[in-house]
Protein backbone atom coordinates (compact mmCIF):
# COMPACT_ATOMS: atom_id res chain seq x y z
CA UNK A 1 0.00 0.00 0.00
CA UNK A 2 2.89 2.35 0.70
CA UNK A 3 3.94 2.08 -2.95
CA UNK A 4 0.49 3.26 -4.12
CA UNK A 5 0.26 6.19 -1.76
CA UNK A 6 2.18 8.64 -4.02
CA UNK A 7 -0.02 7.62 -6.96
CA UNK A 8 -3.24 8.13 -5.02
CA UNK A 9 -2.24 11.63 -3.97
CA UNK A 10 -1.63 12.72 -7.55
CA UNK A 11 -4.47 10.84 -9.16
CA UNK A 12 -6.99 12.91 -11.05
CA UNK A 13 -9.68 10.64 -9.66
CA UNK A 14 -9.20 11.84 -6.11
CA UNK A 15 -10.86 15.19 -5.58
CA UNK A 16 -11.01 17.31 -2.46
CA UNK A 17 -14.42 17.52 -0.80
CA UNK A 18 -16.59 20.29 -2.21
CA UNK A 19 -19.90 21.78 -1.26
CA UNK A 20 -22.92 19.93 -2.58
CA UNK A 21 -25.26 22.85 -3.14
CA UNK A 22 -25.65 25.45 -5.81
CA UNK A 23 -25.46 29.18 -5.31
CA UNK A 24 -26.89 30.00 -8.73
CA UNK A 25 -29.26 32.97 -8.44
CA UNK A 26 -32.92 32.57 -9.33
CA UNK A 27 -33.53 33.10 -13.03
CA UNK A 28 -37.21 34.01 -13.10
CA UNK A 29 -38.37 36.08 -16.03
CA UNK A 30 -37.66 39.74 -15.28
CA UNK A 31 -39.34 43.06 -16.02
CA UNK A 32 -38.56 44.25 -19.52
CA UNK A 33 -38.29 40.76 -20.98
CA UNK A 34 -40.86 39.48 -23.48
CA UNK A 35 -43.01 36.50 -22.61
CA UNK A 36 -41.13 33.49 -23.97
CA UNK A 37 -42.49 32.29 -27.29
CA UNK A 38 -42.73 28.56 -26.79
CA UNK A 39 -45.35 28.10 -29.48
CA UNK A 40 -48.94 26.99 -29.08
CA UNK A 41 -48.48 24.68 -26.10
CA UNK A 42 -51.23 26.06 -23.86
CA UNK A 43 -54.82 24.89 -24.27
CA UNK A 44 -58.15 26.64 -23.72
CA UNK A 45 -61.46 24.79 -23.30
CA UNK A 46 -60.47 21.73 -25.37
CA UNK A 47 -57.30 19.88 -26.44
CA UNK A 48 -57.68 21.14 -30.01
CA UNK A 49 -57.79 24.82 -29.04
CA UNK A 50 -54.08 25.63 -28.69
CA UNK A 51 -52.86 29.05 -27.59
CA UNK A 52 -49.57 30.89 -28.20
CA UNK A 53 -49.70 33.30 -25.27
CA UNK A 54 -46.58 35.26 -26.27
CA UNK A 55 -48.09 35.98 -29.67
CA UNK A 56 -51.43 37.01 -28.20
CA UNK A 57 -49.85 39.15 -25.46
CA UNK A 58 -47.83 41.09 -28.04
CA UNK A 59 -51.10 42.16 -29.69
CA UNK A 60 -52.68 43.42 -26.46
CA UNK A 61 -52.09 46.70 -24.66
CA UNK A 62 -51.84 44.93 -21.33
CA UNK A 63 -52.63 41.71 -19.53
CA UNK A 64 -52.62 40.24 -16.04
CA UNK A 65 -51.02 36.79 -16.09
CA UNK A 66 -51.71 34.65 -13.03
CA UNK A 67 -49.84 31.39 -12.47
CA UNK A 68 -51.21 28.96 -9.91
CA UNK A 69 -50.04 25.59 -8.57
CA UNK A 70 -53.42 23.85 -8.88
CA UNK A 71 -56.91 24.47 -10.15
CA UNK A 72 -59.59 24.03 -7.49
CA UNK A 73 -57.08 24.25 -4.63
CA UNK A 74 -58.36 26.30 -1.67
CA UNK A 75 -55.99 29.28 -1.94
CA UNK A 76 -56.26 29.47 -5.74
CA UNK A 77 -60.06 29.22 -5.72
CA UNK A 78 -60.93 31.40 -2.75
CA UNK A 79 -58.21 34.07 -2.60
CA UNK A 80 -55.67 34.38 -5.39
CA UNK A 81 -57.71 34.26 -8.61
CA UNK A 82 -60.98 35.75 -7.25
CA UNK A 83 -58.98 38.68 -5.87
CA UNK A 84 -58.05 39.66 -9.43
CA UNK A 85 -61.44 38.90 -10.96
CA UNK A 86 -63.15 41.23 -8.49
CA UNK A 87 -60.48 43.96 -8.28
CA UNK A 88 -61.65 47.24 -9.88
CA UNK A 89 -58.22 47.91 -11.43
CA UNK A 90 -58.40 44.60 -13.32
CA UNK A 91 -60.95 46.30 -15.59
CA UNK A 92 -58.10 48.49 -16.89
CA UNK A 93 -56.47 45.39 -18.44
CA UNK A 94 -57.37 43.93 -21.82
CA UNK A 95 -57.16 40.41 -20.48
CA UNK A 96 -56.83 38.41 -17.26
CA UNK A 97 -55.22 35.04 -17.96
CA UNK A 98 -54.91 32.20 -15.46
CA UNK A 99 -52.44 29.40 -16.23
CA UNK A 100 -51.89 26.16 -14.33
CA UNK A 101 -50.12 22.86 -14.88
CA UNK A 102 -53.39 20.98 -15.20
CA UNK A 103 -55.24 19.30 -18.03
CA UNK A 104 -57.53 21.36 -20.25
CA UNK A 105 -60.73 19.76 -18.91
CA UNK A 106 -59.92 20.70 -15.31
CA UNK A 107 -59.05 24.27 -16.35
CA UNK A 108 -62.30 24.58 -18.35
CA UNK A 109 -64.36 23.38 -15.38
CA UNK A 110 -62.51 25.69 -13.00
CA UNK A 111 -62.99 28.64 -15.33
CA UNK A 112 -66.73 27.90 -15.47
CA UNK A 113 -66.84 28.01 -11.65
CA UNK A 114 -64.76 31.19 -11.16
CA UNK A 115 -66.06 33.06 -14.21
CA UNK A 116 -69.72 31.94 -14.36
CA UNK A 117 -70.79 34.99 -16.35
CA UNK A 118 -68.29 34.03 -19.05
CA UNK A 119 -66.47 37.36 -19.33
CA UNK A 120 -64.52 37.15 -22.58
CA UNK A 121 -61.45 38.95 -21.24
CA UNK A 122 -60.95 36.27 -18.55
CA UNK A 123 -59.23 33.10 -19.72
CA UNK A 124 -58.22 29.87 -18.04
CA UNK A 125 -55.39 28.10 -19.87
CA UNK A 126 -53.97 24.63 -19.30
CA UNK A 127 -50.23 24.01 -19.36
CA UNK A 128 -50.51 20.19 -19.36
CA UNK A 129 -46.80 19.43 -19.71
CA UNK A 130 -45.52 22.37 -17.64
CA UNK A 131 -43.49 23.66 -20.60
CA UNK A 132 -44.81 27.22 -20.31
CA UNK A 133 -44.03 27.34 -16.57
CA UNK A 134 -40.59 25.89 -17.32
CA UNK A 135 -39.90 28.57 -19.96
CA UNK A 136 -40.69 31.22 -17.32
CA UNK A 137 -38.46 29.37 -14.81
CA UNK A 138 -41.57 28.98 -12.66
CA UNK A 139 -41.72 25.17 -12.51
CA UNK A 140 -41.13 23.46 -9.17
CA UNK A 141 -41.23 19.90 -7.89
CA UNK A 142 -44.71 19.60 -6.40
CA UNK A 143 -44.83 15.79 -6.48
CA UNK A 144 -45.14 15.47 -2.72
CA UNK A 145 -48.37 17.51 -2.74
CA UNK A 146 -49.76 17.42 -6.28
CA UNK A 147 -48.20 14.32 -7.83
CA UNK A 148 -46.14 16.13 -10.48
CA UNK A 149 -44.22 19.30 -11.21
CA UNK A 150 -46.33 22.43 -10.89
CA UNK A 151 -46.22 26.14 -11.53
CA UNK A 152 -45.10 28.46 -8.78
CA UNK A 153 -47.76 30.93 -7.66
CA UNK A 154 -47.07 34.23 -9.39
CA UNK A 155 -48.63 37.25 -11.01
CA UNK A 156 -47.21 39.23 -13.91
CA UNK A 157 -48.38 42.46 -15.43
CA UNK A 158 -47.67 42.40 -19.16
CA UNK A 159 -47.64 45.43 -21.48
CA UNK A 160 -47.26 44.99 -25.22
CA UNK A 161 -45.98 41.45 -24.76
CA UNK A 162 -43.27 42.49 -22.27
CA UNK A 163 -43.21 41.87 -18.55
CA UNK A 164 -43.74 45.01 -16.51
CA UNK A 165 -44.09 43.47 -13.03
CA UNK A 166 -43.33 40.02 -11.59
CA UNK A 167 -44.54 38.89 -8.16
CA UNK A 168 -43.50 35.32 -7.24
CA UNK A 169 -44.36 33.63 -3.97
CA UNK A 170 -41.09 32.82 -2.17
CA UNK A 171 -42.39 29.42 -1.00
CA UNK A 172 -44.00 28.60 -4.39
CA UNK A 173 -47.56 28.19 -3.06
CA UNK A 174 -48.30 30.85 -0.43
CA UNK A 175 -50.51 33.86 -0.95
CA UNK A 176 -48.82 37.12 -0.08
CA UNK A 177 -46.72 38.97 -2.65
CA UNK A 178 -48.80 37.78 -5.63
CA UNK A 179 -52.20 38.84 -4.27
CA UNK A 180 -54.22 41.41 -6.21
CA UNK A 181 -54.01 44.06 -3.48
CA UNK A 182 -50.21 43.78 -3.45
CA UNK A 183 -49.79 43.87 -7.24
CA UNK A 184 -52.61 46.21 -8.30
CA UNK A 185 -52.96 48.18 -5.05
CA UNK A 186 -55.86 48.52 -2.66
CA UNK A 187 -59.31 48.30 -4.23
Amino acid sequence: MSLLRPLLRTSTFIRPATRAFSTTPLRFIKPGQPLPDVGAILHESSPGNKVNLADEASKLNNMILIGVPAAFSPACSSTHVPGYLSHPKAEEYDQVTVVSVNDVFVMKAWGDVLNPEGRENVRFLADPSGEFAKALDMLWDGRAIFGNERSKRYTMLIEGGRVKTVAVEPDNTGTSVSLAENVLGKA
